[in-house]
């Protein structure tokens, strides 16, 4: 898909380059940025092949860089320490798990085993994809990372999905989460896309034209203001449950299993693999049809049949994917109260559902717009100032931005 231009105005240039100058010396030589995303159908479907709704977001990672010629990928985040990462190890490092060294080597790896010659720079990084937010700050910095890359040493040549790739190859192998793809795939690629991951290593991917504002709805994200730092094993746990049905038919992924099969074998599956990895593979059959019938409805202009679709989404995850709240949790239950507001200040309008990987983080609700400012200011007023965002759908995906 063609990358639209990206515009870095002298204000913006202005500020990363004092930032770059304090931390490596002199100027940059050129910048970058990579959006967060917004999963928007298709929850937790990616990792099964399954089909997805995503689109980038007008928050992003962006970094001023300059080539420094050495073997060191040094890396300043605002507000971070400095990472730096010796190019002369390009293979796991067991101290680097769950760090952001950890991808960065991962993703110059990945260029390496593809004939990439990387080579050593520094990058002054700044982001408005906070950590923690729902709108993927991992991916859109593995994005980044690889469009640096791809730009400076491999004449851009990956493609934005390549790209993708080789930052879900750096979180996977590297880093050590085993993530699916969309994340990656709505950062690099740009724009609302619907994907479907039914061929492993060729996910064929749509745009989907639409304008959520021409229908009187806001995009929102609400910040349920729960730390998903500690649960790993619960994400993990969903992708366990999905591999025990899938053992149990002889398949890598559920999407590869006929409907009518898992069906047919319930009785089976429920004592070998237990009722809750029954109930995902429920939610997941039901999730992939349900993105198909989005991506229809706002092709067709139905957009009330769509908010339809969006509350059968976050019932279903709820309910069947449970992934809202940890196992075990009692006194904490951020998801569940966010939900909860949600339904009470749209009073039945609009939209709402659990968002992206779910158990901590955000939820996303389209907002009728004369409701916005009393919304917003119900949420913000239970889990604190701004934590209800109002977002747009971004073009660009990963991208060298042009100096005005």
């Amino acid at each position: 898909m063609k990358q639209q231009k990206m515009i870095l105005h002298p204000e913006e240039k202005k500020i990363l380059d004092a930032g770059f100058a304090a931390a490596f010396g002199g100027a940059p030589e050129r910048y970058f940025s990579a959006p967060g995303r917004t999963e928007i159908g298709g929850n937790h479907t990616d990792h099964q092949r399954g089909r997805v709704l995503a689109g980038a977001v007008d928050l992003d990672t962006r970094a001023a860089v300059r080539c420094n010629g050495t073997g060191e990928i040094r890396i300043l985040s605002q507000g971070y320490p400095l990472c730096v990462v010796d190019l002369a190890t390009l293979t796991p490092v067991a101290e680097e798990v769950n760090s952001t060294p950890a991808l960065i080597r991962g993703v110059a790896a990945r260029f390496s085993q593809l004939g990439c010659k990387v080579q050593g720079f520094d990058a002054y990084v700044q982001s408005t994809v906070l950590p923690g937010s729902g709108l993927s700050s991992s991916a859109a910095f593995e994005v980044l990372v690889g469009t640096i890359i791809n730009h400076l040493f491999f004449d851009g040549k990956a493609t934005q999905p390549e790209i993708a790739m080789i930052g879900q190859y750096a979180e996977n192998v590297f880093f050590g989460k085993p993530c699916g793809l969309m994340d990656q795939m709505a950062s690099a690629v740009g724009g609302m896309i619907t994907i479907d991951f039914g061929k492993k290593d060729a996910p064929e991917i749509r745009s989907v034209e639409f304008d959520f504002a021409s229908c009187g709805h806001a995009l929102c994200i609400i910040d349920s203001g729960a730390d998903h730092a500690d649960l790993t094993d619960e994400y993990a746990a969903v992708t366990r449950d999905f591999g025990a049905l899938c053992a149990h038919f002889g398949k890598e992924v559920l999407t590869q299993v006929p409907e009518e099969d898992f069906y047919a074998a319930i009785p089976a599956l429920r004592a070998s693999c237990g009722d809750r990895a029954v109930m995902r593979g429920i939610h997941e059959y039901e999730e992939n049809k349900r993105v198909t019938q989005q991506v229809a409805a706002l092709a067709a202009g139905d957009f009330d049949r769509f908010l339809e679709l969006i509350k059968e989404s976050g019932y279903s995850s709820y309910m069947y994917l449970q992934n809202v709240i940890p196992a075990g949790y009692v006194q904490h239950q951020d998801m569940a109260v966010a939900l909860g507001l949600c339904q009470h200040y749209l009073q039945g309008r609009g939209a709402y559902r659990v968002h992206g990987g779910g158990f901590a983080g955000t939820v996303q609700a389209f907002v009728p717009l004369d409701m916005l400012e009393d919304f917003r200011a119900g949420i913000d007023g239970a889990l604190g100032e701004g934590a209800c965002h109002v977002l747009t759908i971004r073009p660009q995906g990963g991208v060298e931005m042009e100096i005005l």
